[in-house]
């Protein structure tokens, strides 16, 4: 039987931050990550969606892991690496490389994008992965986004590959899937919730942490939400999780993470707002009304 999960708490899928020109900007990716760690964090996940992975070259990708490695073992921490693709044999060979660095906890890795190869396919991909890709694998299940969904059968039986350890569960809802999911818990595989507004409730029900996108902002906030589930203390964990669900959907009002790094450029903590097509940047309106949410820090925010 394996052992309990290695993965619960917080963990931080940081955007990329990039200048004017839409340049990589390392030294505040390198800021974000420390402040994100050292505001309770568990760990951080680097090249999710939120990092506007797709969008990066190939030397860019070594560059946002090499920082994030860099902050995650100054701070004896753990990292998740975002791998996704349709082609399971491309998907082996960059979870190798990944495994080569020996920086990296584990790899997100989402059921076959656009694809939708059906469970079976899908299961196949995934035994694959674990037993020639070289890392612990970290289940992305977001049907919205890859067109795939993942049944319970179908997701105890990938809790049983010896490599795959969690799942970060963002089917966006909380339904029949996730109730029996959390009610029967699988030995050694924790469960991570993804849509950001639901966490609480998510925690509350038996998930063991979250990959929070919006915890980019008020970091402390959200470490703070999954402990107070975890220690039992629901009074203060709901109260606390209302604002931050609040929060989340302000940020979320526009494609993720263009609020998320507007927020962060009126909070003066990245050098611009800039996205890279097909995302456009988050209006001035929307990211001011989220800005104020996200509290004191953001009195920088442009008016509207």
């Amino acid at each position: 039987m394996k052992p309990n999960p290695l993965f619960d708490g917080l963990y931080v899928p940081l955007v990329t931050p990039f200048t004017h020109d839409l340049s990589l900007a390392p030294d505040a990716l390198a800021r974000l990550a420390d402040e994100a760690l050292s505001a309770d964090a568990s760990g951080l996940v680097a090249l999710g969606t939120t990092a506007e992975s797709a969008t990066l070259t190939a030397e860019e990708k070594q560059t946002v892991v090499r920082i994030c490695a860099a902050a995650c073992r100054a701070h004896g921490a753990p990292l998740i690496v975002g791998v996704g693709t349709n082609d399971t044999a491309a998907a082996i060979k960059s979870l190798r490389e990944l495994a080569a660095t020996g920086d990296v906890a584990a790899a997100l890795v989402p059921a076959p994008p656009y694809i939708r190869p059906g469970e079976a396919g899908t299961l196949a991909h995934f035994t694959a992965l674990a037993e020639h890709g070289g890392l612990p694998l970290i289940v992305y299940d977001i049907p919205y986004r890859t067109g795939q969904t993942l049944g319970v059968a179908t997701i105890a039986a990938l809790s049983r590959l010896p490599g795959i350890v969690g799942i970060k569960h963002a089917t966006g809802a909380i339904d029949a899937t996730t109730v029996e999911l959390l009610g029967c818990p699988l030995p050694g595989f924790a469960v991570l919730g993804g849509d950001d507004v639901v966490i609480s409730p998510l925690v509350a029900a038996g998930a063991h942490g979250g990959i929070v996108a919006s915890a980019n902002v008020r970091t402390a906030d959200y470490a703070e939400l999954i402990s107070l589930w975890r220690r039992g203390s629901g009074e203060p964990a709901r109260k606390l999780g209302a604002e931050l669900a609040r929060l989340s959907a302000a940020l979320f009002a526009e494609p993720n993470p263009t609020v998320i790094k507007g927020v962060l450029h009126a909070q003066e903590r990245i050098p611009s707002p800039a996205v890279r097509l097909p995302l456009l940047a988050a209006s001035t309106g929307t990211v001011r009304r989220a800005a104020l949410l996200a509290g004191s820090r953001a009195r920088h925010a442009s008016p509207a």
